[in-house]
């Protein structure tokens, strides 16, 4: 259990440096499509502060989403090595995804975006957007994702448990 929740701990430090390479360096409004609605039509273009900004932001970006990756291969493989069932990766798959999607909601939707201006720092013209003070914007994404995370689960588990019988 206790790798578990480390591996949670990275994953959610792996989606913080996502949120924040993408909001810091790439600067593409359209990777905002997650944010309230009047936020995305107020956010606009701007150009790089330096040369190779965005260059630096997609690797690092894509440095994320690879360690994203890595952590759910990586719970797959310890549970092999130990001998899980397939209940146990489910359990620890199932876990990874609900306290990833806590953190996202709490930390990032609630903290990030409604009581701290980080957006607003490279987002000046957002100043003002009533979506900054709508807590809850996305609430039926969030239950569509909060749904489908037991489906997601079990498949991982499935194929980890598939993976550790071909062994």
């Amino acid at each position: 259990m206790l790798l578990t929740l480390l591996l949670s701990l990275i994953l959610m430090a792996s989606l913080f440096g996502l949120i924040c390479t993408a909001v810091g360096l790439i600067q593409d409004r359209h990777l905002f499509t997650t944010a309230p609605k009047d936020i995305q039509a107020a956010a606009q273009e701007h150009p790089q502060k330096f040369p190779g900004q965005h260059m630096l932001g997609w690797k690092l970006a894509i440095l994320c989403l690879l360690v994203m990756i890595g952590v759910f291969v990586y719970g797959g493989y310890d549970g092999i090595r130990h001998g899980y069932t397939f209940w146990q990766h489910f359990a620890r798959f199932l876990t990874m995804l609900y306290l990833w999607k806590a953190f996202d909601i709490v930390c990032l939707d609630w903290l990030l975006l409604t009581k701290t201006h980080f957006f607003q720092h490279f987002y000046p013209e957002t100043e003002g957007c009533a979506g900054y003070h709508s807590f809850g914007f996305n609430r039926k994404g969030q239950l569509i994702r909060i749904a489908v995370f037991p489906f997601a689960a079990a498949l991982m588990a499935g194929i980890a448990v598939w993976i550790g019988a071909g062994m």
